[in-house]
C-alpha cells in the first residue's frame, strides 16, 4: 500500500484512511474544471453481451466490427490481430482453460464468471512475474477492496458460492492454489467496485475492474465524473476542485429524491450518503422535491403544484391551489401505468418497434394527466420514446421528444421558480457538466442540423461543446469531431445569413 501512496503522491493525489468513510482519495493541488485527476487501465476487463448489447465485441478494444472468433476456445472475439496479440498475454492460459469447460456449461459463463477466472489467471501470471506488477497494477490493491460480505444476505451468499465453485471447475487447479470462499468473497468485490465500461455516449460496452479509482468514494453532489476512452478509465474534474479536498463521483443516477439514491447506494454498495442534497432527507426542501420528482400532479391542468398526501390519508391534495386527488384514483392510474409498461417493454424487446411506439405513447398521456410537468417517470418515457423514434429514422418527432427532456435535465433542483420555495442550491437534475447533459444537447444538434435548422444547430452544438470539452477531454477523438461539426454547422449558418443578406 506504501507503493501506491507513493505512486500518487507523484500526481499530486493523496489516499487517506477516514473512521467513517475508509480509504479516500484528496487532492495535494488544485484542479481546474475538465483537467484529469487520475486514469488507470482495467486490471481485468470482459465485453457484455445482454439485451441491451445484444453483439459480440471484441475482447481487447469492444468494436463490434470486423469480429474473428478464437477457433481454440470459441469464447473469445477479436477485431484485429493488434488486439489479439494485445490480449494475448492473458488470453493464453485462459484460452487452455475454456478449451477444456465442455460446451453446455459455456453457454452460461456470464460476464462476472469470466472476469473471475481472468482476476484469479492474472494473478498467477503475476506470480510467475509473467505479467509486470507495478504500484497501480498489482493483486495487492485487489485484495485491499471492501468485500461487504458480512452485509450480504443468505441468498446472494449462496450464489457467490455457486460462482465460486463454478470458476473453481473451469480453472481446475489444486486446492492449494485456490480458496473457495476467497473466489466468493472476490466476487462481492466485484459487485460493488467493477465499472461499466461506456463508449464516448455513454453506450454500455463492458465490465472492468479498477482498483485505484474504486478508492474514490460516492457523492450526489460529485466535483469529477468517470468516462472511458476505450477501455481506460479517466477521471475529471468537473469543477474547480481546491488542494486538500476529496476527489468524488458519483456511483448512481443523480436524477431521482433522496429517498430513490439512498435505496440505490444502501443495496448495491451498502452505505447512505450524507452529501449536502441528502442530509435535507425528510427535511420540507426534500419533500418538496420528491413530491415534483416522483409525484403526481395537480388535477387542475392550469396549477402547476406538487401534491402530498393528506392527513386524513383520503389523497393527495395540492399545495398550490388546496385541490384533493382521491387516493383510489391513484392507485387505478397506478395499477394502469404498471400492466402498460409490461407490455411496451415486452414489445420493445421483442423487436416489435411499432407496437413498442403506440404503448409509450398511450403510457405518456396517462403519465401527463398523473405526474408532475417535471417527473422522472415522464422523463424516461419520453427518453425511450426518443431512442424508439431514433431506431424509426423519425428524425422530426425525435427532435421533438429531445427537446422535451432537456428543460428536466436541467432543472434546479430546489425549484426556486416556484413561489414558495426557497433555493439552497442552484443546480441541475444533472450537474451543469454532466456527460448525459452534453450528450442530449449534441443529439439536439444532429438532428436539429439534419432537418435544416441550422441556427438551432450551432446554438446546441455550442452548448454541448461547452459541456463535454470539461466531462470527455478537449483533445479526445469524441469531443474533436464534435468541435468539427459545430464549426461546419457555423459555416453554414454564416452563409445561410449573407444569402439571406444579399436576397
Amino acid at each position: 500500500m506504501e507503493e501506491l501512496k507513493n505512486s500518487l503522491n507523484d500526481k499530486r493525489l493523496q489516499v487517506l484512511t477516514l473512521p467513517e468513510k475508509g480509504r479516500c482519495l484528496f487532492t495535494s493541488r488544485d484542479f481546474s474544471p475538465g483537467e484529469v485527476i487520475i486514469s488507470e487501465n482495467p486490471y481485468v476487463s470482459v465485453p457484455n453481451k445482454n439485451k441491451e448489447s445484444p453483439q459480440w465485441k471484441c475482447e481487447w478494444c469492444f468494436s463490434s466490427a470486423n469480429l474473428k472468433k478464437c477457433s481454440a476456445c470459441h469464447v473469445v472475439w477479436y477485431c484485429s490481430s493488434q488486439c489479439q496479440k494485445s490480449d494475448w498475454k492473458l488470453h493464453r492460459v485462459e484460452c487452455q482453460a475454456l478449451s477444456k469447460v465442455d460446451k453446455e456449461r459455456v453457454k452460461s459463463l456470464t460476464p462476472s464468471i469470466r472476469l473471475m477466472v481472468k482476476l484469479y489467471l492474472r494473478r498467477k501470471l503475476e506470480n510467475e512475474k509473467i505479467f509486470p506488477s507495478t504500484a497501480t497494477e498489482n493483486y495487492k490493491n485487489v485484495e485491499a477492496l471492501v468485500s461487504h460480505m458480512s452485509d450480504v444476505d443468505e441468498k446472494q451468499l449462496v450464489l457467490y458460492g455457486q460462482m465460486a465453485n463454478l470458476v473453481n471447475l473451469i480453472l481446475q487447479w489444486p486446492d492449494s492454489e485456490i480458496n473457495i470462499k476467497e473466489v466468493a468473497e472476490n466476487f462481492s468485490k466485484l459487485a460493488c467496485n467493477a465499472h461499466t465500461i461506456c463508449d464516448s455516449e455513454l453506450r454500455p460496452l463492458g465490465t472492468g475492474l479498477y482498483p485505484v479509482i474504486s478508492i474514490i468514494n460516492h457523492s450526489c453532489l460529485p466535483n469529477s465524473v468517470l468516462v472511458f476512452e476505450g477501455r481506460l478509465a479517466v477521471v475529471r474534474a468537473v469543477e474547480h476542485i481546491p488542494k486538500g479536498t476529496e476527489v468524488i463521483i458519483s456511483y448512481v443516477e443523480t436524477a431521482g429524491s433522496t429517498i430513490t439514491r439512498q435505496k440505490a447506494l444502501k443495496e448495491q454498495y451498502f452505505f447512505s450518503c450524507t452529501c449536502p442534497r441528502c442530509i435535507k432527507m425528510g427535511q420540507s426542501d426534500d419533500i418538496r422535491e420528491s413530491a415534483i420528482l416522483e409525484g403526481y400532479c395537480c388535477k387542475n391542468s392550469g396549477c402547476n403544484g406538487f401534491l402530498l398526501r393528506d392527513s386524513d390519508d383520503k389523497g393527495f391534495i395540492c399545495q398550490q391551489c388546496g385541490l384533493l386527488r382521491d387516493k383510489e384514483e391513484i392507485k387505478y392510474i397506478v395499477s394502469e401505468l404498471k400492466l402498460m409498461s409490461e407490455k411496451a417493454s415486452l414489445s420493445l424487446s421483442s423487436g416489435h418497434i411499432n407496437e413498442a411506439r403506440k404503448a409509450y405513447k398511450m403510457i405518456e398521456k396517462l403519465q401527463v394527466q398523473s405526474y408532475h410537468s417535471f417527473s422522472i417517470n415522464l422523463m424516461r418515457t419520453r427518453e425511450t420514446l426518443l431512442k424508439i423514434f431514433m431506431e424509426m429514422q423519425d428524425w422530426k418527432e425525435a427532435l421533438t421528444y429531445c427537446r422535451l427532456t432537456i428543460p428536466v435535465y436541467e432543472i434546479p433542483l430546489s425549484f426556486a421558480f416556484f413561489k414558495y420555495y426557497i433555493s439552497l442550491f442552484h443546480i441541475g437534475m444533472y450537474p451543469r457538466f454532466h456527460p448525459l447533459l452534453g450528450l442530449q444537447y449534441y443529439m439536439c444538434g444532429k438532428l436539429e442540423w439534419l432537418l435544416g435548422e441550422v441556427d438551432e444547430a450551432v446554438t446546441s452544438l455550442t452548448k454541448a461543446f461547452d459541456i463535454l470539452r470539461i466531462t470527455h477531454g478537449i483533445k479526445t477523438m469524441f469531443v474533436t469531431d464534435l468541435l468539427s461539426k459545430l464549426e461546419e454547422a457555423r459555416a453554414e449558418a454564416s452563409y445561410k445569413l449573407r444569402s439571406q443578406m444579399e436576397d
